[in-house]
């Protein structure tokens, strides 16, 4: 059920691939450093004490343990274990819908607390809504990699859409490491 060889990508067409999704990251990582330093150019230090830090620390470690998950779904395929591969695709996708429930469990209390045109709600609903996003298109590759993944398109010789969707996935965790002390712990 894989592609035939000839649909495979050769070593020079995935090499160009990498470099292509590494170059994509970097400038994903340029952006949202320009979302964190805009928040510490306009606030400094300071963070408001209602900020709900229980359900920050709990969609964080959602999102962390979400990468796990995430590769070892990418170590399976890579060995030949399709079950696992399914599984813990779809437990990487169950923790992302969680995490995005979360922030907007988030949103819909810090809406009253500092509305998104106070300086800090702007903070917060940028870099929050920025990261949401980028979770909700990783989930929406994610779901496509299963699908296909249902579908027998992946194998320990080919699986390029599942390695690329998967450190798509990992920038995205590492970024909300950098955000979540940034809005949550620093102040």
């Amino acid at each position: 059920m894989h592609r035939p060889e000839a649909a495979r990508l050769s070593p020079h067409e995935l090499y160009n691939a990498r470099l292509g999704l590494w170059l994509f990251i970097v400038s994903e990582a340029a952006l949202f450093s320009a979302f964190i330093a805009a928040r510490y150019l306009n606030l400094g230090t300071q963070r408001p004490a209602e900020l709900n830090q229980p359900l920050g620390l709990a969609i964080t470690a959602a999102l962390l343990l979400s990468s796990l998950t995430a590769y070892r779904a990418e170590t399976c395929i890579a060995h030949g274990d399709r079950a696992g591969f399914l599984r813990n695709t779809l437990w990487t996708l169950l923790l992302a819908v969680v995490f995005l429930v979360g922030v907007v469990a988030e949103w819909v209390e810090a809406f009253h607390l500092f509305p998104p045109g106070t300086r800090y709600g702007t903070s917060f609903f940028s870099l929050t809504g920025l990261h949401g996003l980028h979770v909700l298109s990783g989930a929406v590759l994610l779901l496509g990699v299963y699908l296909h993944g249902r579908r027998g398109r992946y194998g320990p010789e080919d699986y390029w859409p599942v390695e690329g969707v998967v450190k798509y996935w990992h920038f995205v965790d590492v970024a909300w490491v950098f955000i979540y002390p940034t809005l949550y712990l620093v102040g």
